[in-house]
Formats: structure tokens, C-alpha cells, sequence
């Protein structure tokens, strides 16, 4: 992929299985990539990760994996053999956890990326003073990505709006992979920091992961395409 390409993530934050397997179908040659979060993971397990892989997407596996450094290493063993080409990792968990789920990775499955998160996007200021953070989130994102980077991380998880700085600070070929991201009109829901698909790929986002904008769309596939072009738009605008 060339620093010029976005695409899109699907979050496939739905509460049951075959429900979610049906948004799938029909979003079928609409999307390549799907993120697999804790709520789906921790209630259906490896097997679903498989079904949905089986059904022709890539899989973002976003576990946001947070311990000692030998219980994440540990953790990452696990997923061997699974068909998981992204897993989050939070960059708090410090160096030495970074670099031993980094050496685990690259045993079990040398081609999945571990993308660092750095500051939830539902933190703000007010959020991150309340557990001890005196730093913006700007500035609390620029320090962990410049730890993870250090570390030996290839990938991030960002905020779109810290999306500049981390492209001026750190290596270019860093995946920058930023939730938070709104089509025009669309609520923010819970999310402090957001953005629009267009203004995420043109600050320099690898990819984008949309969730409820697609999901509570009268026309999935449509709504999917149409965040597929905004950011084929952006490119061109490059």
C-alpha cells in the first residue's frame, strides 16, 4: 500500500453472531477489512474470527491487549494459526511489553501487525486529567507513539486529529490506522475526537474504521461504497 492509500474498516460492533454474519454477506465486495472486537471475541472466540475470515475479509482483531509483558507475549502465542492480520496492543503496557509481544508476533504470525494504541478516542483533556494524565491528548498520543516506534512498533492506533503530528514525528512508513472517523452529518456518539474520511485521509490516515455509520444505514453496501469513494476522492486530491 503507498503512503497515498486509505481504505476502509468495517467495526463490527454488533451484540450476535448471525446478525453479524448477515451485515457481512450483504456488505460482501463492498469492504475488504473487518475489526473484530472484544465484545464478539470474548462471546463467539477463534471460531468466529475463522467464519468471517472464510468469508473472504481481512481481520483487524482489536483486543487492545493490556498486562505483565510475558502474559501479552503469551496472549499474542496464542492467536498462531489464526487468520488475524492486525491485533491492537495498548503502548502504555510500556517497552519491555511492547518488544516481547513484538518478538511472540513475529514466531507465531510474522504477518500480522501489532498496532500500538496510544489515547483512547473517547479521552479528552478533562478524561485523562481524571486518571492522573496531565498532558493534552496530543500530547500524551506524541510521547506513547514515539515509545512504541522506539520500541519496535510498525503500526499505530491515533486519534484523527493527532494524525499531523504523528506524520511529521514519526518513520513514514508507520500505519496509522484512526477510529473516530464520521461521514458529514453523522452523531459522534461517544467518540470525543472525530473526523470526517476525507480529512482523515488527506492528514495521512493508512486506514480509517467505521462502525455505526454503516451498521445503522438503511443501505449498508451503499453506505460502505460511499465511504470508499470519499476516500478514493481524497487520494486524488493528494
Amino acid at each position: 500500500m503507498s503512503k497515498h492509500d486509505c481504505k476502509l474498516i468495517l467495526a463490527l460492533d454488533l451484540p450476535e453472531r448471525l446478525s453479524a454474519l448477515k451485515m457481512l454477506d450483504t456488505l460482501s465486495g463492498s469492504l475488504e477489512w473487518v475489526k473484530i472486537g472484544l465484545q464478539m471475541y470474548l462471546r463467539y472466540g477463534a471460531d468466529f474470527v475463522r467464519e468471517v475470515a472464510g468469508m473472504g475479509f481481512k481481520i483487524f482483531l482489536d483486543l487492545k491487549l493490556h498486562d505483565i509483558p510475558n502474559t501479552v507475549a503469551s496472549a499474542v502465542d496464542s492467536l498462531q494459526g489464526l487468520p488475524v492480520s492486525m491485533l491492537t496492543i495498548h503502548t502504555c503496557g510500556g517497552r519491555e511489553m511492547m518488544e516481547r509481544a513484538l518478538k511472540s508476533a513475529g514466531d507465531a504470525n510474522p504477518d500480522m501487525l501489532l498496532l500500538g494504541v496510544t489515547v483512547l478516542t473517547s479521552l479528552n483533556a478533562q478524561a485523562l486529567a481524571e486518571t492522573g494524565v496531565g498532558r493534552s491528548p496530543e500530547s500524551q498520543v506524541s510521547l506513547l507513539a514515539r515509545l512504541a516506534c522506539d520500541s519496535g512498533m510498525k503500526g499505530l492506533v491515533c486519534s484523527p486529529l493527532e494524525l499531523p503530528v504523528l506524520r511529521r514525528e514519526l518513520p513514514p512508513d508507520t500505519v496509522l490506522v484512526t477510529p473516530g472517523v464520521r461521514p458529514q452529518g453523522c452523531s459522534a456518539d461517544e467518540q470525543k475526537r472525530v473526523m470526517t474520511p476525507a480529512v482523515a485521509a488527506l492528514s495521512g490516515a493508512s486506514f480509517i474504521v467505521v462502525g455505526r455509520p454503516i451498521l445503522k444505514s438503511g443501505n449498508p453496501a451503499e453506505a460502505a461504497k460511499n465511504i470508499a469513494l470519499e476516500l478514493e476522492t481524497a487520494k486524488g486530491n493528494l
